[in-house]
């Protein structure tokens, strides 16, 4: 039996596009440690927490981990934690109110991309261009395309609103952890959204100018990506699983797919408890 200690962060995952069907390769960081998941799959896992939690900003202790990793007083002020990370449209960079405009700068006035995404079916969503394919991953997609890239995290938002009075833009993880979802054709799914919504697509181009927001072709196949998962059996039951409630978490791992850690006894969030100081030990 190996042990590391360490505090919990996302897993990092890894997939090697270009191939029809290409699985995604996980490792779960513990401290300054990686551990690679795909090889563990089928042998026992324990996670025991530890009872503390380290921001993963400042690294203070805190209670309660607010926004994924953070302390009270960093929530608060980071421009990472503002209310227009969840809502982009609602970006106030040019109103000069930002919590850090250089970061702002660095993260948000960047190329983003809209794409259209299959995790527990039809779903729109938005990322920056340099998190693909990362994105869809940790949403446990199945199939992803990129159809409009823009120039900024707020463009993206705006048509994130609009596009979504057509489709969703959430995940039902659920769904999603009890198996893959089923094919869909996204290209047909961007051509029927660009089409209702060719004069709302041109009135943001005249806001904005023509070349901030630009409809991709997604008209090769090979356009799609196609997402594989590490997994070796799906829960008929999803039942989920916290540290919160339980300080060890331990069983055969059967699967990770988006940022879950699938168990023979239940399902574990690693990015809801980053921060979280634990031990994990490889039976």
């Amino acid at each position: 039996m190996s042990t590391i200690t360490g505090s919990l962060s996302k897993m990092h995952s890894d997939l090697l596009t270009g191939t029809e069907n290409s699985q995604v390769t996980y490792q779960l960081p513990v401290g300054d440690q990686l551990l690679l998941l795909n090889d563990l799959l089928g042998r026992q896992l324990s996670i025991k927490y530890q009872g503390e939690i380290h921001c993963c900003h400042c690294g203070r202790k805190t209670k309660k981990s607010f926004n994924q990793g953070f302390c009270y007083p960093c929530f608060k002020k980071l421009p990472q934690c503002d209310s227009c990370i969840m809502s982009p449209e609602k970006c106030h960079y040019d109103q000069g109110t930002c919590r850090d405009p250089a970061w702002g700068e660095q993260f948000c006035m960047t190329d983003h991309v809209v794409y259209l995404a299959n995790s527990s079916g039809l779903k729109v969503g938005i990322t920056r261009a340099t998190q693909v394919p990362t994105r869809w991953i940790d949403q446990g997609a199945t199939q992803a395309l990129p159809f409009i890239r823009v120039a900024t995290r707020q463009q993206s938002g705006l048509l994130e609103v609009i596009f979504k009075e057509f489709i969703n833009d959430r995940t039902n993880w659920r769904a999603m952890l009890k198996g893959p979802a089923d094919p869909l054709d996204l290209q047909d799914s961007a051509r029927e959204l660009l089409d209702m919504n060719s004069s709302r697509i041109t009135a943001l181009q005249e806001q904005f100018g023509i070349q901030a927001i630009q409809p991709l072709a997604g008209t090769d196949p090979s356009d799609v990506v196609n997402i594989d998962y590490p997994v070796i059996e799906y829960p008929a039951k999803v039942t989920s699983r916290s540290f919160d409630k339980e300080p060890l978490i331990e069983g055969t791992l059967l699967g990770i797919k988006g940022q879950y850690l699938i168990f023979d006894h239940g399902v574990v969030n690693i990015r809801k408890h980053t921060a979280y100081q634990v031990s994990v030990a490889v039976h």
